[in-house]
């Protein structure tokens, strides 16, 4: 991989259009009394100051099922729709990693990165979804990005966080260590060396 899309939902559990959702629950679940129990549970609203708010659209973030309805829903929305992408457009290799509304995809060239970057915007605004513009990028990756960053004047590679690891061109480490991966023995025993240089 060359070229990582670092993508960002703006709001996503506050962006979730109720139509959509059930039509996506519909496609899976035959049981209409299942149905219309999410369907209650949608229109139920939350208790802000005392008082009961609905809308339609949005899932409560950190209620008991809105993780599994971001995943049904995430799963119509990005999941079937960028393997087809994948299948159908990619000439090199692509890489889509998610896990719930985070997710990473890997592409071999930058001008299908652009061009999936491009489609997936007009393909969220379908459904009522939309990549937040500052938190969404294209990084050049993978083990040539340094040279070729350097050779054209751009310095190093970005780094970007996934999953609780900041992955940097050539390397991961776990979020906030700050261990330069080198081990040195201590009582017959390895451990990690801690590093101030990195």
């Amino acid at each position: 991989m060359n070229w990582v899309l670092d993508a960002d939902i703006r709001d996503f559990f506050g962006s979730l259009t109720h139509e959509w959702l059930v039509k996506f629950v519909e496609h899976r679940i035959g049981d209409k009394r299942v149905v219309r129990l999410i369907q209650k549970w949608l229109a139920a609203g939350v208790l802000e100051d005392g008082k009961r708010v609905r809308s339609e659209v949005g899932t409560v973030q950190g209620g008991s099922v809105s993780p599994l309805l971001a995943n049904i829903y995430l799963h119509y929305v990005l999941d079937l729709w960028a393997q087809q992408w994948r299948k159908t457009q990619a000439q090199g290799d692509m890489v889509i990693v998610r896990f719930a509304d985070d997710f990473v995809v890997g592409f071999e060239h930058r001008q299908e990165a652009e061009r999936f970057l491009a489609e997936l915007r007009e393909r969220f605004a379908q459904f009522g979804l939309e990549l937040h513009p500052d938190k969404t990028r294209l990084i050049e990756f993978g083990r040539h990005a340094d040279k070729n960053r350097r050779d054209r004047g751009d310095g190093k590679p970005e780094s970007f966080n996934f999953l609780g690891f900041t992955h940097i061109s050539g390397k991961t480490r776990k979020a906030g260590s700050r261990c330069c991966g080198r081990r040195c023995a201590k009582g017959g025993r390895q451990k990690f060396r801690r590093c101030e240089s990195n």
